[in-house]
This record gives structure tokens, sequence and C-alpha cells, in this order.
């Protein structure tokens, strides 16, 4: 299944516009808090796809039936450029648990680049729901490669994955190599360069978060 955000009309469309906005990015507070505000958005989303049951709340004037979340999923990012993200997933799911993991883009001579996983930490997986965030779903190289990781390691009973923009590339390599994962993107650009950064995209989203890294 593919959410795209841009498909539908809401508030969380003027998150994406402003995250894209070259003058926008100058604050990177807000930049942040765009990210932080789409994950919370995915959040509400995904969380009509999970299982609820029903419970008796006591009330000061008698007993209310509610029906509430079973269970928490577990949040997953790749760091850094996913933190901010996973702020706003774990602003909604407030007792979830979280896993990080640490890759990038390691560039050979040549120009060319391969993804280096250094790390991940991460909590019992074993027929959990999880989340990878992250915001920029470029060649979906990384994101294949983080969510095979944790497939090989844990039996997962549900993965979604989160970006605020993807390349068409990126959304075929994760479908083809992620049939069972739900994918939620904010908007779907079909151009990369040939550094393999999405156009129009937005840019580096780390850089612009967390100032640029040397």
């Amino acid at each position: 299944m593919i959410f795209d955000l841009s498909k539908t009309h809401s508030i969380a469309n003027t998150f994406i516009a402003e995250l894209r906005d070259e003058q926008v990015q100058k604050d990177s507070m807000r930049f942040r808090k765009n990210l932080e505000r789409l994950g919370a958005f995915f959040a509400y989303e995904i969380s009509k796809t999970l299982t609820y049951q029903e419970v008796q709340t006591q009330t000061p004037l008698g007993i209310a039936k509610s029906t509430v979340l079973k269970s928490q999923p577990v949040l997953a990012t790749i760091l850094r450029a996913g933190l901010p993200m996973q702020h706003g997933l774990l602003s909604v799911f407030d007792r979830a648990d979280c896993a990080f993991i640490t890759a990038y883009r390691k560039t050979k001579k040549s120009g060319d680049f391969i993804i280096q996983m250094e790390h991940i930490s991460a909590p019992d997986l074993e027929d959990k729901v999880v989340i990878l965030a992250d915001p920029m779903l470029a060649t979906g190289l990384s994101m294949v490669l983080c969510a095979k990781e944790l497939i090989n390691r844990y039996q997962i009973r549900k993965l979604h994955i989160i970006a605020a923009i993807a390349s068409t590339e990126g959304v075929k390599h994760v479908r083809a190599n992620l049939p069972k994962a739900d994918l939620w993107v904010g908007a779907i650009d079909d151009e990369m360069t040939s550094k393999s950064y999405i156009v129009p995209g937005l840019g580096d989203a780390g850089d612009l978060a967390y100032g640029i890294k040397s």
C-alpha cells in the first residue's frame, strides 16, 4: 500500500510546501518543526490501521466504554535527518519504544557511493509493528538496506515506512524489495540529479535541520 499525501488536501500539504521553500528553510527550527508535524500526521494516519480493544474507563460520574490501542508500535529512524519525524511520531505514540540506525552515503573517488550502515540500537522487535522514518527516499538504497537488516534480525509483524519526499525511482525500489511494507510519503518527485538528490525535492534534510556537515 502507498499513501501519497499530495493526492489529498489537508494542512499537512502546507508543511510540505514550507519544507521545500528555500526562504523558509533558512529557519532551521521551523524546518525541524515541519518534519515533526509530518511525523505526527503520519502517526495519526497509521494509527487507523492498528489493532484496538474496548476498555471500561472510570469517570467522576460513572463508567464509560472506550476504545484504546492494543499495543504501541516501535518507532525506528535513520540518523540524523530522521530525528524530527521520529519526535513527531513519538508525540502521538507516546509510550512507544524507539530504534535508531546509523547509515550514510560513503562516496568513492569516482563520485559513486555505497550505503554504509554502522550501528543499530533497537529493542526486541519480535512480532512488533515497526514504523521506519527518513525524510528523503531518493534511490531507496538506504531505506531498503536498513529495513532488511531489521527484518533479518526479527520476525516483524508489520513494517510501515514514511518519508517526507520520495523519488519515483525510490518508491519503485522499495516496492520491489519490501513488497509487504506500507509506504507513506508526503510527495513523489520524478527526477533525481546525477548525485541522486531528488528534484525538485528540498535539498539535504539533515543539513537543513542540524547544520552543514564537514
